[in-house]
This record gives C-alpha cells, structure tokens and sequence, in this order.
C-alpha cells in the first residue's frame, strides 16, 4: 500500500517547505569507500541528525553514534528544551566545538541539506511520520523498535523505504546478542532437525497507576508538537516524561502512544524468532491469545499487564509468547532437541544436549551477519546493502505483538493472511489493523487492502 494521504509533504510550520526527494537526494554528500580519501576523511562521514532526545537517545544512541569515526553528528532535536540544551551539550563536549544544531521540531532537521540520516528516537506514535517523512527526503533512518502503533502503519513504513530507496535499520539490537545469533545460526542449518515449537518470554514492566489530573504544561515542553498525530488530551505528567529527568516515561504506559510489553520488548526477541523460523519477512496464519489489563479506574495506564500468545505458521511451527518475570529468552524445540537463549534469565546459552552448543559450522552453512546495531545501520548506508533488520523485517516482527494484542482484545482465535495482512472473515478484528492519527496532521491511513508492494 502506498498511501497519498500517509505519504504527504510535511512542512514547516506556516512556512519552511521541505525539498522533494529527489532534489534533496541530489544534494546530500557522496560517500567515498574509505580507502580512497582515509576512514576519516569529511567525505567518507555519515552526517546524522538525531531526532528525539530521551533517554534512550543520551544514554545509548547518541553515545553509540558519536564515538564512531565515520559518523558525525551534526543536529539534536527534541520538543523538550531542557532535553534539548543537554544534548547539544553532550555533542559539542564530545567534539569541542559549538557546531551542534540544536533544533525544536524535527521538520527542520529533514530541511537540512548536509544530513545523510537521522536516528529516530521518539515516542512510539511518532516513529512511523518522522520515518516516512525522513524517506520521502532521501535521508536514510534508524528507527527505535517497536516500529509502529498499528499493522497498517507497518505496511505503508515498509513501503515508503522501499519506494523511496533509502537505508533503513530497525534499531533493535537483539541479533547482535551473541547467544541469539549463535541459536539463529544452528537452528538455520538445521542442526536441531525439523523445527516443532518456538517459545518466546519477555520481562514483566508494566503496573497500573499513573495519575491522570491535567497539570500546567512545563515552560520547556512544547506539548502539542509532542503529542503530535496522538488523540489530544490533557497534559499530565505521567502521559508524557518526567520533567528535567530521564526517568521511565508514562508514554510507554499509555495505549495512545505505545502498546506495552507486548509489542516492546516482544519485538526484540520475536526479531530472532522469526529469522530462525524463516518468517521473517511474512508471518502467521493464525493467533488466539489472552491477557490482563488495570482495573478501571486504577489510573492512567492502560496497557497490558500480562499475556500469553499464541500463533501457528504455514510450515506447522507453533510459537508461545508469554510474559516471564525472570526476563527475556528464546527457546526452540526440534526433533532433534532443543535450544534456549537466554538475554535476563540465568543460564546463558542452553540445549537439551551439550554437544549441540559445541557444534562448528561447516563451510557449506548459512551466515548470518553479527554487527551491532548502530554499526550495521552504518554498514548499509556506506555499501547500498539490506540492513539485518530493514523496515519490512521490523514490521513483520511488530506486526507480531499487535497480532497477539488483536486477538486479545477480540477474545477470540483469528485466522491471518500474512500476503494480505488482513484477518480472513473478521472485519471487526480487521478495524484494529489501524488507528485515527489526530488533526491536522493528517496522517490517518486506510486498512491496506493487498500485501506488500510488488
């Protein structure tokens, strides 16, 4: 699906009008392998904007991007000014200068022409706009996982990239987990015989709560731009952030701007589960599942507190996706044994025999690729190459938990087209692929009516 209304022109507010894509393409730097001009040569740098500066973007993004050699980044951006001054900060200290863009809505970060990519860390609801708006421009993206809010979503994400030919790296670093990659690897090659049963467990997080009285908006927030295409409701604390912190924020409780659990730490491990199951650029036929939300009137939260899923695959494997208190892992069942990655739990990297994990790989075997995130996201701007997880790869995995949150929401077993991501005779079950974006954005999207584009 390619949606004129979803892929529109994003402009300046009143006034700056973004380049076309072509005409900003034209524009952007070349990249020059690093034998010609030397790894640090100004041409060879990967100019980055990072949009969105919570806490994952300072604690991990930023530092990640800015200790790299053939990255530079050039422009922060965030709706939150205190967010804002700090992260320009950081960057000027790392590169003792004061070149750092600080920029407060990030239609001007996609307006500058000497940005190659952008790092897009912002709240759930925004990752699909800024991403599309970002591809529309030429400037390749990385985007934090969960990828979308809604299959739909998903589906016109996956074919904006693809239209408009530009990097794109979900940015979960699940595959870069030794453990991981190494079960990815053996179960590929076929070392635990004919596949049967997948399990995936994530960590338990999220509790009711939350209060929900309307409070003034902080001075540094510019809280309409933050919530953007999300329904509007009051400003409180706990839908947003903590001001002047970066502390857990209440979006990521809240079912406007993020799904919970079930679509954020699932869509890590899920990742991997689909690449050992083969999936992972399709998915299931069917999903039923059940789980558990607050109480009414326990507060503002209202995601998920528990779940259990599960869902059978065109080639006979079932998969059970599961909350579990002691953390994160995959665990594969085969006819030949079994294996189990561990990310949280105690116990590393196990099997059902010993000598499954001592196994070495022939020369005739698959490889997957083992490169961190940021460092893959890199790789295939420099080298015009598939990421490890590009935009079809990450909505194929988010669209996984939003799946398993349909089929709770509805009560019921679901059959799924994975061709035509629609839920075979269930046009109730069907109105839950998408979501309303708010005005003026005007960002709301159609249930896509075939797959992906050809």
């Amino acid at each position: 699906m390619n949606d004129p209304r979803f892929e529109q022109s994003y402009t300046r507010r009143q006034a700056l009008g973004l380049l076309g894509a072509a005409g900003m393409a034209a524009a952007l730097p070349t990249i020059v392998p690093a034998g010609v001009l030397g790894k640090n040569a100004p041409s060879n740098r990967i100019t980055v904007g990072m949009i969105g500066m919570g806490r994952q973007a300072r604690g991990i993004n930023l530092k990640t991007l800015l200790h790299r050699d053939d990255v530079r980044v050039i422009a922060v951006c965030d709706v939150d000014r205190w967010r804002l001054d700090n992260a320009k900060k950081d960057v000027d200290a790392f590169y003792k200068n004061a070149d750092c863009k600080a920029l407060a809505d990030w239609r001007e970060v996609l307006a500058l022409r000497d940005v190659d990519a952008i790092m897009n860390s912002t709240p759930d609801h925004w990752h699909v706009p800024i991403s599309i708006a970002a591809a529309r421009t030429g400037k390749h993206v990385s985007c934090e996982k969960p990828l979308t809010l809604s299959i739909a979503e998903g589906r016109a994400l996956a074919d904006a990239v693809k239209k408009h030919g530009v990097t794109f790296r979900t940015d979960s670093e699940c595959r870069s987990h030794a453990y991981m990659h190494k079960t990815a690897e053996l179960v590929r090659n076929g070392y635990l015989g004919k596949i049967r049963r997948l399990e995936v467990g994530v960590p338990a997080g999220d509790r009711p709560g939350g209060k929900p009285g309307p409070v003034p908006v902080p001075p540094e927030l510019n809280y309409d731009l933050w919530l953007g295409p999300a329904p509007e409701k009051p400003y409180c604390v706990d839908r947003v952030h903590p001001p002047k912190s970066y502390g857990r924020p209440g979006w990521m409780r809240c079912r406007d701007t993020c799904e919970g659990m079930i679509t954020n730490w699932g869509t890590h491990v899920m990742d991997v589960a689909q690449l050992v199951n083969d999936t992972e650029r399709t998915g299931p036929v069917a999903v039923e599942g059940t789980g558990r939300y607050p109480e009414p009137g326990s507060g503002l939260w209202n995601v998920l507190l528990d779940f259990r899923a599960q869902f059978r695959y065109a080639n006979g494997v079932v998969m059970d996706y599961l909350i579990d208190k002691a953390g994160a892992y995959l665990r594969v069942e085969g006819e030949d044994g079994w294996i189990q990655a561990n990310w949280h739990r105690r116990g590393g990297l196990q099997a059902s025999d010993k000598r499954i994990l001592r196994t070495q790989l022939k020369d005739r075997d698959r490889r997957f690729p083992l490169r961190g995130d940021k460092e893959d996201f890199v790789h295939g701007i420099k080298n015009g190459t598939p990421t490890m997880a590009d935009a079809e790869v990450g909505h194929r995995t988010c669209s996984l938990g939003q799946l398993a949150h349909i089929a709770v929401q509805t009560g019921r077993k679901l059959r799924w087209d994975p061709d035509t991501e629609r839920f075979a005779g269930d046009e109730a079950a069907n109105k839950l692929l998408r979501r309303p974006y708010r005005k003026p954005w005007g960002l709301d999207i159609a249930i896509p009516a075939a797959g992906p584009a050809s």
